[in-house]
């Protein structure tokens, strides 16, 4: 087969067109466009009628009626063809087309004969695809039923660029979202994060009989460094201690900024009072190195209260109640300490 790999000359822009409708590696499915394809499988009597995106090196059967047709490459796509020239194409009997003819899905099964396509866009001049038609025989395509097609893929357009604008609008909700739960300053979460983060973890662990630990983390003479320093400089400090807090923690780790100079990590998974301790130590460790920032040498030790569900609490209010009072412990122990709640 002479297959055809050219590609449009606008192909970069044409790409970003086509990139908006993918979510992850897939073509998210509406039922208007799949009654679409019905409708127009049943209008011209076809076997098959489909709306194929091409993409990069790839086609992507968006949304199909009748026999399935594969995905495939790109190079085999007669919907390709559509796409780079930008205008609709038939095809009456594929066995007599020089270029087609030795295609596997013309000489093998399904036995694929006749094809018409319109392109899809989103964009004037920007095709993303093809309204097809397919049949296992051969067909004459008149002039009519080439209009009534393109009227086919006009509505198909339409309802894309619908698709594409639900897609950012529910990419800007969840940036919305986290950007509402996150603290500007440190990036860790904030407050707001506790009942959608912390709560799904922590029943997660619970319904899977693991345990759930938590630390409640204080920076000893936090208040004086704003006090003498000023606020500004507190903030930095806050950014620095953020980072030594990232570098202890595991991938799977939360931090949250409680507020102020508190934090609390929650730890699910395979983690005991042992880990509890050896985490606690680390930052210990790490809040031990002065700070130097704009000259000034800072020391901002830490208290820490280590609690661990169930034996703590199993849900979220009770567990920060209890690893308060270790940290309240902590602190009335001489501070630079970390207190497991123990009941």
């Amino acid at each position: 087969m002479n297959t055809m790999v050219r590609s449009p000359v606008n192909e970069a822009e044409r790409m970003l067109s086509v990139r908006s409708l993918i979510s992850g590696n897939t073509i998210a499915s509406t039922p208007e466009l799949s009654a679409l394809a019905e409708l127009a499988k049943g209008v011209f009597h076809v076997p098959t009628a489909a709306i194929n995106i091409i993409d990069e090196d790839w086609q992507r059967v968006a949304y199909q009626a009748g026999v399935p047709i594969a995905e495939c490459p790109r190079e085999l796509s007669i919907c390709t063809r559509v796409v780079v020239a930008n205008e609709f194409l038939v095809i009456p009997d594929m066995t007599k087309h020089p270029e087609i003819r030795e295609a596997p899905y013309v000489t093998g099964d399904p036995g694929f004969r006749f094809y018409a396509g319109v392109p899809v866009a989103l964009e004037p001049n920007l095709p993303v695809g093809a309204f097809c038609l397919i049949d296992v025989k051969p067909r004459e395509f008149s002039d009519a039923d080439i209009e009534q097609l393109e009227k086919f893929a006009f509505i198909a357009s339409a309802l894309l660029r619908l698709q594409k604008t639900n897609l950012i609008m529910q990419f800007a909700e969840r940036e919305l979202r986290t950007a509402a739960m996150t603290d500007p300053l440190t990036g860790f979460y904030n407050r707001t994060a506790l009942p959608k983060i912390v709560d799904v973890g922590l029943a997660a662990a619970m319904t899977s009989a693991q345990t759930f630990g938590v630390l409640y983390l204080d920076m000893d003479g936090f208040k004086s460094i704003n006090d003498k320093l000023g606020h500004a400089m507190g903030d930095e400090v806050l950014c620095e201690a953020a980072l030594r807090i990232r570098e202890v923690l595991r991938a799977e780790d939360v931090c949250v900024r409680m507020g102020g100079d508190e934090f609390a990590i929650f730890m699910s998974g395979s983690c005991d009072a042992a880990g509890l301790m050896m985490v606690s130590e680390k930052l210990l460790s790490a809040f031990r190195r002065p700070f130097h920032i704009d000259g000034h040498t800072i020391k901002a030790c830490l208290s820490i209260g280590a609690a661990l569900a169930p034996q703590a609490g199993a849900e979220r209010v009770q567990l920060l109640r209890n690893v308060d009072t270790a940290l309240y412990r902590a602190k009335k122990a001489g501070r630079d300490c970390v207190v497991v709640f123990e009941g």
